[in-house]
């Protein structure tokens, strides 16, 4: 149906239909959404809300807006229209596409002065938008990065409540994953460290056993261990992973070098190594101890079906043989 050269149709959107309007807006008339998780991880200042034209800038100095550029200039104009709220105009889905096209319209305002929009109802809720942007950047294309995902998945909890079992159930995550997602973002939010860049170091230091049992010893770890990331002194992300687990499982007088400062963090991973920590069968007993101590192990053999939990069982008891032989030879 056309309505005054508009297309009326609907969106399912956590199963309500929503009714939908499909035409074109002029570029000067829309509102980047700074809401948006992308736009949050570029233009956030705190508590200051940025400008529209300082949101543009920003967009328009990134390697993919410009990309965009010439893509749309080549397709003739948009393959996907930008989603919109109506009333406000504030562009919920599409604010690299609207940067862009504002860019082709500084030189050729008659062609690129409107882009195509389809418009959602003005009072939508939050917790739909948020719906909305996951079907489009976690079940979809997935081109959101890992920390503007679960910045998504923060904001959906902090700001407006959802469950994390709720929107594991929306995206088709698991609930720890959903949880975890929230626990690294939450921790660099804590910490004061929004560098998208360095959203692998945090994920590396709360997914190992050892770092987890080293937290709960010194309390005073996180904040150490943040100072170090942020002024290069651990120089990759995979050193977490390779290094510093090392670093928390031998503990002792190597941990209290990182945590006092005394030795530099390559220091005390040569430290660690000298004390055995590179050692083959150690590290795969410690990498199986980790896997088993997961949050959540349990449930995960309690809903396996009666057959496969039996099968688990009696691997269970093998290894347990195994075990106690060992400790009985070697302890």
């Amino acid at each position: 149906m056309v309505t005054d050269g508009w297309t009326e149709s609907s969106l399912t959107l956590r199963g309500n239909e929503i009714p939908v309007r499909t035409g074109h807006i002029g570029v000067g008339d829309l509102q980047f959404y700074t809401e948006n998780p992308r736009l949050y991880s570029i233009v956030c200042l705190g508590d200051e809300e940025p400008s529209q034209n300082y949101i543009q800038k920003k967009l328009s100095a990134m390697e993919h807006v410009k990309q965009l550029v010439q893509s749309i200039r080549a397709n003739g104009g948009l393959t996907d229209p930008l989603i919109v709220r109506d009333g406000d105009l504030v562009v919920l889905e599409g604010n690299s596409r609207l940067a862009a096209y504002r860019i082709l319209a500084e030189n050729d305002p008659i062609k690129w002065g409107k882009v195509k929009c389809t418009l959602l109802p003005k009072n939508i809720n939050d917790s739909l938008v948020f719906a909305l942007l996951g079907e489009y950047h976690i079940i979809g294309k997935k081109d959101w990065a890992p920390y503007e995902q679960a910045g998504y998945l923060y904001r959906r909890f902090k700001n407006h409540g959802v469950d994390p079992a709720i929107m594991a159930d929306e995206m088709g995550l698991s609930k720890r994953m959903v949880g975890h997602l929230i626990e690294i973002y939450s921790f660099m939010v804590e910490h004061g460290d929004d560098a998208v860049d360095r959203w692998s170091y945090y994920a590396e230091f709360l997914s190992h056993h050892s770092i987890k049992n080293a937290r709960r010893q010194f309390p005073q770890l996180d904040k150490i261990f943040v100072k170090k990331v942020k002024s290069g002194e651990i120089p990759k992300a995979v050193d977490v992973r390779e290094k510093f687990t090392n670093i928390c499982e031998v503990g002792g007088k190597t941990l209290k070098s990182f945590l006092t400062e005394e030795a530099d963090f390559d220091r005390c991973a040569d430290r660690a190594i000298a004390r055995g920590a590179d050692n083959e069968w150690y590290k795969r007993l410690r990498k199986f101890h980790e896997q088993f101590s997961e949050q959540g192990i349990v449930e995960i053999f309690s809903d396996m079906d009666e057959s496969l939990r039996k099968k688990c069982q009696f691997e269970l008891k093998k290894i347990r043989h195994i075990v106690d032989l060992l400790s009985s030879k070697i302890g």
